[in-house]
């Protein structure tokens, strides 16, 4: 988030609702639920807004804001990700910026079952 923060004025992150979740990761999924997610983001000096949508992708946020720079983070190509081709047409970037190793939900359950078996 700091490094995404560093391209622009303002970060503004947009957070998959619980059902959402669910459609894309499983019944398992959130460990934490949306409120919860938001507030712990919320709180990061690095955040200035924190948005939730209900939809598979943020593409719908996206189209609405329009913002300079539109940061992704994993393997992706630019054009893969929601919503790039309205920033890009808007003249806004795309930016995708490596994850962290070991820094996602899923390699965080992948560890306490490890620890557990």
């Amino acid at each position: 988030l700091l490094q995404a923060k560093a391209l622009g004025k303002r970060l503004i992150v947009a957070v998959n609702d619980d059902d959402s979740v669910r459609r894309l990761k499983g019944h398992s999924r959130p460990l934490n639920a949306l409120l919860e997610r938001m507030t712990v983001l919320s709180a990061l000096r690095a955040v200035d807004w924190v948005v939730p949508f209900s939809e598979n992708t943020p593409e719908r946020i996206i189209s609405r804001v329009l913002p300079d720079f539109l940061v992704k983070g994993g393997d992706y190509l630019p054009d893969q990700v929601a919503g790039s081709q309205q920033v890009i047409a808007n003249g806004g970037k795309v930016q995708i910026l490596d994850f962290l190793p070991g820094c996602s939900t899923s390699s965080l359950i992948k560890k306490i079952n490890e620890a557990i078996a």
